[in-house]
């Protein structure tokens, strides 16, 4: 039996995947409203931008997919709703392109390569980034893959495509960072953070904790208090003034009424 040897061939290699916090709050939130508790994945659109070699992932957005658990070749994903999301978030921002897609996996399945020859169609080199929306150890809950052609030797073998693992990692701007940490307060361990010594907007209340809790609530009773009683004083002061008027306008008919009538003799 011949040994068959491969190659793989990429006209344009990516090197590194960058996933920014929003796209993961964005893929755990849909991925909890659609299929917490069930055996499903979520499938969705990755937007952001691609330079030399590095695909930074800046935002996403979920599209509707079903699939047959026991046919894995039996797949829908809707493409239409697709493009019209797609659509409205370049009004929006017409810097981030469709750099992919996502799946919650939590692996690779055999339907995926078709779902990705699919993208293709937005994108000449599109990743597929495979979210762990519910992981069991510490680390980076992203894998990343690209699809190479991989060319056999034997020519009586047809060349397939195949994924290839690409590295990547989670990175935030400095906004994203002060969003995170806001979220993270729970966690005591400061130096985690490369903005808790820098940035005032880390200062922020926590809203966790109960004396601030009833802080808040006495001081917004307080002002509902006002705003009620100023309302009821409103309301107090414009039926005196409608009764005030009544009784003006009763007043006037009868003065009215007791003026004398003067008849015009006729000749």
């Amino acid at each position: 039996m011949d040994v068959i040897k491969t190659q793989q061939i990429s006209s344009r290699p990516i090197e590194k995947v960058i996933v920014h916090p929003l796209v993961l709050l964005s893929i755990v939130d849909n991925y909890n409203r659609v299929a917490k508790d069930t055996r499903k994945r979520v499938v969705g659109v990755l937007l952001g931008s691609s330079f030399k070699g590095t695909v930074d992932v800046s935002n996403s957005y979920a599209v509707p997919f079903e699939e047959d658990e026991k046919d894995p070749s039996i797949w829908f994903l809707d493409h239409n709703y697709h493009e019209s999301m797609f659509s409205m978030f370049k009004r929006i921002n017409a810097k981030e392109h469709v750099v992919g897609w996502y799946s919650t996996g939590p692996k690779l399945r055999e339907n995926d390569l078709d779902i990705h020859r699919l993208f293709h169609n937005y994108v000449p080199n599109p990743v597929l980034v495979i979210i762990d929306v519910q992981p069991k150890e510490l680390g980076i809950p992203t894998k990343a893959y690209y699809d190479v052609e991989e060319v056999k030797e034997n020519a009586t073998q047809k060349s397939q495509k195949i994924f290839v693992h690409v590295p990547s990692e989670i990175a935030a701007h400095e906004v994203e960072e002060i969003g995170v940490e806001h979220l993270l307060r729970d966690v005591k361990d400061t130096t985690i953070s490369t903005l808790a010594t820098e940035d005032v907007f880390n200062l922020l209340p926590n809203l966790n904790v109960n004396d601030l809790i009833k802080a808040f609530a006495v001081k917004t009773n307080d002002m509902m208090l006002v705003i009620y009683l100023s309302s009821l004083i409103r309301s107090v002061i414009a039926l005196h003034n409608l009764i005030n008027n009544k009784m003006l306008n009763k007043e006037h008919e009868k003065a009215e009424d007791a003026k004398p009538t003067t008849v015009q003799a006729t000749s």
